[in-house]
């Protein structure tokens, strides 16, 4: 018979070892592709597949050949922070009037924003492309830096609402009552609060502005192509190179996961927000 202490080490450790199963699980893909990217084309069509091999760097010697990837890179940060940037400078002040000056309308229109990402991107792709043509947008990085904002900003507004919402009202009119307008109580009252969850949005917008593809295959060439049509300018109609898809792809989430894992406190600080009161 366990006793009580034996019991609750035997559950931390089963409980820690499920966690890094988990997380062994989700971590292989890209330690495959890693591994994929440092073999040759032969080496990576071999069946069954091997992880003993002779490493080379000829894959992202034949990126750096090919293509300018810096300039791709570059594309993909200045879209990304600029869609992100624009996006929480409308989703705040939106979700500040949801959340303190609620309206019996205000749930549905929240679910209307939301239901908009419903929409098959295809389903809208013809108007959008021929409105960029009509404003000489295409191959623009200010059309996807727009079309970037708007398919973020259902997604964007709910969560920032919902961190807004775990925010006392009463400290708000504290901060009125001490003659604060409506931007000082957004700009030094709500922001230093909600911090952590504002910072977790943004880490969340910034992740699906760089990897979003469809609109940036179909609205971009050369001049405009970030990281995602970079990758896909790999599949041609001789068939994949997994070793060279590989590498481009480990050069195009490298940067990302570097950001993600440098941002985890505070990423993890913004889930937890108003978890605890």
């Amino acid at each position: 018979m366990l006793t009580l202490k034996q019991s609750r080490r035997l559950q931390s450790v089963f409980i820690g070892t499920l966690a890094w199963a988990i997380a062994a699980l989700i971590f292989f893909p890209i330690f495959w592709m890693v591994l994929t990217s440092l073999k040759t084309e032969l080496d990576a069509f071999a069946t069954p597949p091997q992880f003993i091999f002779t490493p080379t760097l000829e894959n992202y010697l034949h990126i750096n050949e090919r293509s300018d990837y810096f300039s791709f890179a570059w594309n993909s940060v200045l879209i990304s922070f600029s869609a992100t940037l624009l996006c929480m400078l409308i989703a705040v002040p939106a979700a500040y009037s949801m959340a303190f000056f609620e309206t019996k309308r205000t749930k549905a229109t929240l679910l209307w924003m939301l239901s908009t990402k419903m929409l098959p991107p295809v389903g809208v792709l013809v108007p959008i492309y021929l409105l960029a043509k009509q404003f000489g947008l295409l191959d623009s990085r200010i059309a996807l830096i727009i079309i970037y904002t708007l398919i973020n900003l259902p997604i964007v507004v709910w969560m920032v609402y919902t961190y807004f919402k775990d925010i006392p009202v009463e400290i708000l009119e504290a901060a009125r009552l001490d003659g604060a307008t409506t931007w000082q109580e957004i700009a030094r009252v709500l922001l230093p609060i909600a911090r952590g969850g504002l910072a977790s949005t943004m880490l969340l917008s910034l992740i699906l502005c760089w990897n979003e593809a469809f609109w940036s295959l179909n609205l971009t060439s050369s001049a405009a192509a970030p990281l995602t049509a970079l990758v896909a300018s790999y599949s041609s109609p001789e068939g994949l190179f997994w070793a060279k898809l590989s590498a481009v792809s480990t050069l195009a989430c490298a940067p990302i996961l570097i950001f993600g894992w440098i941002s985890q406190k505070q990423l993890v600080r913004g889930l937890s927000f108003g978890a605890v009161k």
